[in-house]
């Protein structure tokens, strides 16, 4: 798979994509993650990318030339599955997302900054939007961060052990995951509970489902 990413913030992107399951995909030789600087596409001299709002009003906005060029020209190169801009105004990224795009051979992704990119933008190339919570950002970096890890982990070859993909968050019954334990089976008074310790796997299996539950029902 291979992931290209825009941002008008290209420093925040290099260091986390060099470490943990990241770093294993893309040393596996199973992602490619290219960061593309969008100021490089910027207009004049100064190489702006962004201006001020056509009706007045506080921040600046990502102007759509230099993201069209950019975009362009990567598409010249490649045809991506999906052209996707990181946005809080956007459904919500989930398992079943992650799960679909770990699937894709190549994706271009839009961070925005400031008060975000002009619409037309929006309107003319990106494919799919997606927010990773109902909150603000200085920019999209972080959240595009966010999407990679989850989908990166997903691609076959990156976990050691598939079976924990298998096991985890979201994917079997839509619920949170269950309460884990390890050693010692006693700790200051908390005890680990009998039933993980019984060996009956039928009734192991049916108390983490009832606590996936039991979780999701109080983050409601």
């Amino acid at each position: 798979m291979r992931i290209d990413i825009i941002s008008a913030a290209p420093n925040l992107l290099e260091s986390p994509f060099n470490h943990s399951i990241v770093k294993r995909a893309k040393e596996k030789g199973l992602a490619e993650i290219v960061i593309h600087d969008l100021r490089t596409f910027g207009l004049g001299n100064y190489k702006q990318i962004d201006d001020t709002q056509f009706g007045g009003g506080a921040g600046m906005v990502l102007m759509i030339e230099p993201i069209s060029k950019c975009i362009d020209a990567l598409k010249a190169e490649r045809r991506y599955d999906e052209i996707i801009y990181m946005t809080p105004d956007a459904k919500t990224l989930n398992q079943s997302t992650a799960n679909t795009l770990s699937l894709q051979e190549n994706i271009l992704i839009l961070t925005g900054h400031y008060k975000g990119v002009d619409q037309r933008v929006r309107d003319m190339f990106v494919t799919k939007e997606i927010s990773i919570g109902d909150y603000v950002l200085n920019g999209g970096e972080v959240a595009a961060l966010v999407m990679i890890e989850a989908i990166s982990r997903l691609i076959p070859g990156v976990i050691g052990n598939p079976e924990s993909l298998a096991e985890e968050s979201h994917n079997e019954i839509g619920a949170l995951e269950y309460p884990t334990f390890t050693k010692p089976a006693q700790w200051r008074g908390l005890t680990v509970p009998e039933v993980l310790m019984s060996g009956n796997h039928g009734q192991i299996a049916q108390w983490r489902r009832d606590e996936a539950l039991r979780r999701s029902k109080l983050a409601e």
